[in-house]
């Protein structure tokens, strides 16, 4: 089953704690990918610019209003995601625990609901 991780955090917060240790973060992180890969379970995998590039549509009453930055004032945004293929929700969780993100903000798990009829993705 196909499950994405949220991975939402407090850009504060790697801010605070220094080139270094996002540095650090980001290397845990791709080691984690390659070893879930290694297992057959990876699928795909990206951080995000921060969320000061972020641009919000929203179409009310037909119509289209724009934003700069995200959909709601939070003190988590999200950061980046995983998009895994793995037998069970255990499997899914054990995964995000692993993840940095989770140590210094939260890794929401969420089943993908799975369409027919979209296109193929483009081959990488």
């Amino acid at each position: 089953m196909k499950y994405m991780l949220l991975c939402y955090d407090d850009e504060k917060v790697w801010e605070q704690a220094g080139p270094a240790a996002l540095k650090e973060a980001m290397e845990e992180a791709v080691e984690l990918c390659h070893e879930i890969q290694g297992k057959g379970q990876y699928l795909l995998a990206s951080p995000l610019h921060p969320v000061a590039t972020a641009t919000s549509v929203r179409i009310r009453e037909g119509r289209r209003l724009v934003t700069d930055g995200p959909f709601a004032e939070t003190r988590e945004q999200l950061g980046g995601f995983y998009l895994i293929d793995v037998p069970d929700l255990n499997t899914a969780i054990s995964i995000a625990a692993r993840h940095p993100g989770a140590r210094a903000g939260t890794v929401e798990v969420r089943p993908v609901y799975e369409l027919t009829g979209l296109p193929d993705p483009p081959p990488q």
